[in-house]
Parts: structure tokens; C-alpha cells; sequence
């Protein structure tokens, strides 16, 4: 797998996306003698100017494939070259998706399912994202097949990490989720976690979308 990714070269935070390109185009596969993950795996990257609305459209624009990978050796070759979430500015995001699935509420994995959420104080979004993504690569979730990929937003204020899965109205299985997210991420008990299904989410933004457009005409 060659890498062409590196957000470390630029602390700016003001990266060119338009170098932020995946390796291949190719479905990947483990190398000779490496540990082949369950699923394979791809990291993608967005970054946007707060305050203006993101339309589907654009946050597609936006957002940029960075490579995919198929084996432990492989995610650390670019898990290495990547610039820590905490070390972040502006309105940035990392997600890790299974392939095939683009991280957006309107793709065909994800649009019947949603999302723990939860909100880190500065400082604890480097580790947090890194145990989170560990666990989902080890596969620690133990819900089958439901675990679509893992974002880490950063913020201004805050930062925020979310596991998306594939069946909001599963209880079960968001419940596992969340037992899971605890120990992995090594909770305390009194932490906020919030649930919110992709089609909230997608009405909501809608919403927020048609206001501030029609708040602007007014002015």
C-alpha cells in the first residue's frame, strides 16, 4: 500500500484536499504474512467553514477518501502518517468506514440507522479516538455486522465521537453498542451519551438548512 497521506507535513490546518486522494481504486487485500482484518476498512477526511450550511451536496464534495486497507499492518502504515484528531484545527473530521460505505446518512448502509454520540472535553479526543477505532477493528463490538464506521468531529469547544450502525431499531444491539462504547473508551458513569437515528439527523439539518437560507433573505 503506498501512502500518499500525510496531515503531519502541514500543522497549518489549512490542508489541500484536493491531495487528500486514496491509494487505489482497487478493492485492497492483505499482503503476504500480514493479519487480515474481518472487513476492510477506509479512512476519510472533511473539513468545512463553520457557520455555512452544508448541503448533501456539498459535504459529498467535501469530503475526501484518504485509502483503504485490509489488514493490521495496513491501517497502521496510514494510521501513522496521520496527524492526531486533538492536534486538529478548525471544524475537522476523521471517519472510518467499512468500504463500500460512504460516510453519509443517505448511503444504503446507513440511512435506517444512527449513532451513539458522544461529547469529550479538549484534550481527550487523540485517545479516545484511537481506542474507539481499535475496537471496532478488533471487532469488540460483537453485533455482527451492524457496526458501519466511527467519526471523530473536532470543534471549536468540544470534540465528539460517534459509532454509526446499520439498524436504529434494534435495541438490542444499540444497547451492546453502548456497553461496549463504555468499557472500550473507559466512560465514567455519569457521561452523556446520546443517540440519534440518521433520519432525525437528516430532518433536522433539512430544517437548519431551510431557516438560514430564508434568515438570509430577510436580512
Amino acid at each position: 500500500v503506498s501512502i500518499e497521506f500525510s496531515l503531519k507535513d502541514d500543522d497549518s490546518g489549512d490542508h489541500d484536499q484536493d491531495q487528500v486522494t486514496p491509494s487505489s481504486q482497487q478493492m485492497v487485500v492483505p499482503g503476504a504474512g500480514e493479519h487480515p482484518l474481518q472487513y476492510n476498512y477506509t479512512f476519510w477526511y472533511s473539513r468545512r467553514t463553520p457557520g455555512r450550511p452544508a448541503s448533501t451536496q456539498s459535504y459529498e464534495q467535501n469530503i475526501k477518501q484518504i485509502g483503504s486497507f485490509a489488514s493490521v499492518e495496513q491501517f497502521w502504515r496510514f494510521y501513522s502518517h496521520m496527524i492526531r484528531p486533538g492536534d486538529l484545527t478548525g471544524h475537522s473530521d476523521f471517519h472510518l468506514f467499512k468500504e463500500g460505505i460512504k460516510p453519509m446518512w443517505e448511503d444504503d448502509a446507513n440511512k435506517m440507522g444512527g449513532k451513539w454520540i458522544i461529547r469529550l472535553r479538549k484534550g481527550l479526543a487523540s485517545r479516545c479516538w484511537e481506542n474507539l477505532i481499535l475496537a471496532m477493528l478488533g471487532e469488540q463490538f460483537m453485533v455482527g455486522e451492524e457496526i458501519c464506521g466511527a467519526v471523530v468531529s473536532v470543534r471549536f469547544q468540544e470534540d465528539i465521537i460517534s459509532i454509526w450502525n446499520k439498524t436504529a431499531s434494534d435495541q438490542a444491539t444499540t444497547a451492546r453498542i453502548r456497553d461496549t462504547l463504555r468499557r472500550v473508551l473507559n466512560l465514567p458513569p455519569n457521561t452523556i451519551m446520546e443517540y440519534k437515528t440518521h433520519t432525525d439527523s437528516i430532518k433536522y439539518s433539512s430544517f437548519r438548512f431551510t431557516y438560514t437560507v430564508h434568515d438570509n433573505k430577510s436580512s
